[in-house]
C-alpha cells in the first residue's frame, strides 16, 4: 500500500506528464474496444441472421442477388419476382428434401408500425417452411392465423392502438422474433393467406393498393437432404434450372464479408499504428521524468530506499495510470457506441448487434491488460535505468 501511495503522490506531483499517458491510454484503448466492438457486433449479427434464416440454399431470380442480400441484411424493401412454377423445378433437384417460398413486399411510405419509414414483408408458405415454423411451435404453439403477423424486434403497435394498420388492413401482432442486427429486426412476417386479404382490401381501404399474384414469388428456401453435399444440390439448381441463382448459407452476404473484411483490416492497420505512437510516446515521457527525476531518486536512495522500491514505483505509476485512462477510454467508447450504434451501422452500410454480457467483459478485461501491458513494457527501461543509476554521480548533478 505505501508503494501505491508513494505512486499516486508521484503521478499528483506531475501532472502534465501523467496527464498526457492517461490520455494516450484512454484515447488508444477506446479506439481499439470501439473497432473490436464493430467487427465482433457485426459478425454476431450476421451469425444470428444466417441462423434465423434456417435455409441451406436461397434461390434468387438472376440478377436479383444484390437486391435480396441487400433486403435480408438490411431490411430495404425490394421487388423480386419470379414464376411459382420455378418452385417444382428445384424440388426435382437430386438432393433437396424440402422448398418452400417466400414473397417480398414492402409497406407504404412511412408506415406507423416500426421505427423505420419503410417496412420489409415476407409472406411464407405454412404448408412447407421450415424456417419460421420451428419459432411459432416453441413459441405460439401454433401456425398463423389469418390477419395474424410475427415481427422483428423492432416491429411493434402503435400506443393505444390494438393492430397494427397495413393498406387500411388491421393485422394483429403476435410475437417479435429475437434481435439480430439485421433487416430481419424490421421485417413483418405473414401467410400467403394474410397478404391476399391485405392486397383485396388495399384496393378499397388504402391509398395505393397492394398487388399480390399468386403465381409469383421472390425466392425460394431450400433445405438440403442429411446426407447430401450442399455445394453440390447448388452446383445442380445452376445448372438444370434456367434464370435462376442459388446462394448457400455460408455465402450469403458476400459483399458485406468483403467489406467487413477490409473494415477489419484496416481498423487493425490503424490500431497497430496508433497503438505503436502511443506506446514510443509514453516511453519518450517516461525518459524525459526520469532524467528530471535523478536527483529525486537520489535522495530517496539516500535516506534508505532500495534499488527495487525505486524501479517497483516507476512501474507502479505506469500500471495505474495504464489501467484509469484505459477503463475510462474503453467506457467513453462502450457509451457512445451504444448511443450511436444505429447511425454507425447505417454509415458503414453494415448490420449491428451488441455482443452478449460476457463477451462484452472479456473484451473489457482484456482492452484494460493489453494497456497495462504496453504501458508497463513502455516504461520499463526508463525504469531501469532510474533504479541504476550511481547515488554520487546524480546528486552532483
Amino acid at each position: 500500500m505505501h508503494l501505491i501511495w508513494f505512486a499516486l503522490k508521484n503521478i499528483r506531483g506531475a501532472g502534465f506528464r501523467s496527464l498526457a499517458i492517461f490520455l494516450a491510454v484512454m484515447g488508444v484503448a477506446g479506439f481499439l474496444l470501439a473497432t473490436t466492438l464493430v467487427i465482433t457486433g457485426a459478425q454476431y449479427s450476421l451469425n444470428a441472421g444466417l441462423k434465423r434464416l434456417g435455409a441451406d440454399i436461397l434461390v434468387v431470380p438472376a440478377g436479383a442477388e444484390t437486391k435480396v442480400e441487400s433486403a435480408l441484411l438490411m431490411g430495404k424493401p425490394t421487388s423480386v419476382w419470379m414464376p411459382k412454377t420455378k418452385l417444382q423445378d428445384v424440388a426435382n433437384i437430386p438432393g433437396v428434401e424440402t422448398v418452400s417460398p417466400q414473397l417480398y413486399l414492402s409497406s407504404l411510405y412511412g408506415a406507423s408500425c416500426c421505427s423505420v419509414s419503410e417496412m420489409f414483408m415476407v409472406v411464407y408458405d405454412p404448408a412447407t417452411d421450415f424456417t419460421l415454423t420451428p419459432w411459432l411451435e416453441k413459441n405460439l404453439g401454433r401456425a398463423l392465423d389469418k390477419g395474424e403477423v410475427v415481427g422483428g424486434t423492432y416491429i411493434s403497435v402503435v400506443p393505444g392502438e390494438e393492430y397494427i394498420t397495413l393498406y387500411g388492413y388491421n393485422l394483429t401482432l403476435k410475437g417479435n422474433l429475437g434481435a439480430t442486427g439485421t433487416g430481419i429486426d424490421q421485417t413483418l412476417f405473414m401467410t400467403l393467406e394474410t397478404a391476399e386479404a391485405m392486397s383485396q382490401s388495399s384496393y378499397s381501404t388504402a391509398v395505393q393498393p397492394l398487388r399480390v399474384a399468386p403465381d409469383e414469388i421472390s425466392t425460394i428456401m431450400v433445405k438440403v437432404a442429411p446426407r447430401a453435399d450442399a455445394h453440390q444440390v447448388a452446383l445442380q439448381i445452376l445448372r438444370n434450372t434456367e434464370g435462376m441463382v442459388p446462394i448457400e448459407s455460408p455465402n450469403l452476404f458476400g459483399a458485406f464479408r468483403t467489406q467487413m473484411s477490409g473494415l477489419l483490416w484496416g481498423f487493425f492497420a490503424i490500431t497497430v499504428t496508433i497503438w505503436a505512437l502511443a506506446m514510443v510516446l509514453i516511453g519518450l515521457i517516461f525518459s524525459m521524468a526520469a532524467n528530471e527525476r535523478r536527483r529525486e531518486m537520489a535522495v530517496l536512495r539516500a535516506v534508505g530506499a532500495t534499488r527495487g522500491f525505486i524501479f517497483r514505483s516507476v512501474l507502479t505509476e505506469a500500471v495505474l495510470l495504464a489501467i484509469s485512462g484505459a477503463v475510462v477510454g474503453i467506457a467513453i467508447a462502450s457509451v457512445g457506441l451504444y448511443i450511436f450504434r444505429d447511425m454507425l451501422a447505417g454509415s458503414l452500410k453494415m448490420p449491428f448487434l451488441s455482443p452478449s454480457i460476457s463477451s462484452f467483459l472479456g473484451l473489457f478485461g482484456a482492452g484494460v491488460a493489453l494497456a497495462t501491458v504496453t504501458v508497463t513494457l513502455a516504461a520499463l527501461l526508463p525504469a531501469v535505468r532510474m533504479s541504476r543509476q550511481e547515488l554520487a554521480v546524480a546528486m552532483r548533478e
